[in-house]
């Protein structure tokens, strides 16, 4: 606890430095996520391609990755950019699934009737399916939360300032209280941003309210990330 005390400022610093590590990713990972998972709906053709591909961004190690992306980016090691870009690879990794199931449990009547009653094509993704999709869409999107968040504390290792680097100086230094300290400063942000997500989703979506068993569900996967 005295740690604590004494590095208060230090701890508020990276969490927000965190924070903009994640937020950028979580938001460019499911705005690309949902077009591709609607493509996989609507052309059952280009389905097993295109999860399959963005399955395997999931398997690739993420300092092999960090790594290997200065070369396309043009952007040094150290660079939070690469860090970005990688945890919106994840990401889609990990959404692109869940998109396009979310497209394929709207029910086909309600889309054959959109159409009936005039809907373009835009205008029906725009004013039918996206929003009847939207409940399906925040459960993946609280999991990239969670994963995202847990994921970022991997740049410290290159040299990219986050609470990983708390993980890092607390092993170096042989501090217990430093990496518990980012341990439970990353499950905090994790759980703020997913309470963030359904607050937003509460707005957006007045007819859709989650249960006790999702919440309980999500903690679980913060639970679970974390120990991983």
């Amino acid at each position: 606890m005295n740690w604590l005390w004494s590095n208060l400022d230090l701890v508020g610093e990276l969490m927000l430095t965190h924070l903009a590590l994640s937020v950028p990713a979580i938001i460019l990972s499911f705005v690309i996520s949902v077009p591709i998972g609607w493509v996989a709906h609507r052309y059952r053709w280009s389905r097993g391609v295109l999860l399959s591909l963005c399955g395997l961004l999931y398997a690739i190690p993420s300092l092999a990755l960090l790594i290997a992306l200065p070369v396309v980016t043009g952007q040094r090691t150290t660079s939070p950019i690469n860090l970005v870009v990688a945890l919106t690879l994840y990401g889609i990794a990990v959404i692109v699934r869940t998109a396009a199931d979310a497209f394929d449990a709207v029910e086909t009547d309600v889309r054959q009737s959109a159409t009936a009653i005039g809907y373009s094509t835009a205008g029906r993704f725009w004013g039918v399916e996206l929003p009847l999709a939207g409940p399906v869409l925040l459960s993946g999107l609280r999991v990239v939360i969670v994963s995202t968040v847990s994921l970022a504390t991997i740049g410290a290792v290159i040299g990219v300032q986050s609470l990983g680097s708390l993980f890092t100086d607390g092993l170096q230094r042989g501090i217990q209280a430093e990496i518990v300290t980012g341990i439970v400063a990353t499950m905090v942000l994790a759980i703020g941003l997913d309470w963030a997500a359904v607050a937003i989703g509460r707005l957006l979506m007045p007819w859709w309210r989650p249960s006790v068993a999702e919440r309980r569900r999500t903690l679980d996967r913060v639970e679970r990330v974390d120990a991983a």
